[in-house]
């Protein structure tokens, strides 16, 4: 299991914690809501720090979804509607829980979404 830790550094004093979630291994994370800057810790099994980034920044348009991705211990972020080939990613949502893009649909002009999120938990 890996641990995917969300701040908000804009906000409060030293920012606040947006997301923190447990989920399997994945080099791929959706973020529902994600704020316009994004601070991301990414820790293994081991509570070590495999991967970071201090400040990821909303680029464009704004979307539901921010979908990031790791590769090595660096990590990047791209707003934008998941496709036909997102689903079945993990989808963090605003306080840790992680689920899997079951279906999404958005409108082409993107003035309306509709999705579907499968949420499994085991004890």
């Amino acid at each position: 299991m890996e641990t995917w830790e969300l701040w908000f550094p804009d906000a409060a004093a030293t920012g606040l914690p947006f997301a923190r979630g447990r989920l399997d291994p994945t080099d791929v994370v959706w973020v529902h809501a994600a704020p316009a800057a994004l601070a991301v810790v990414v820790r293994g099994e081991d509570e070590r720090v495999v991967a970071r980034a201090d400040r990821l920044e909303r680029r464009g348009e704004r979307f539901p979804m921010t979908r990031l991705e790791r590769r090595g211990g660096r990590l990047s972020r791209e707003d934008r509607f998941p496709t036909e080939d997102d689903l079945g990613g993990r989808v963090i949502l605003p306080g840790g829980e992680v689920g899997a893009l079951v279906s999404w649909w958005n409108a082409a002009d993107g003035s309306e979404w509709r999705w579907r999120l499968e949420l499994y938990n085991r004890a």
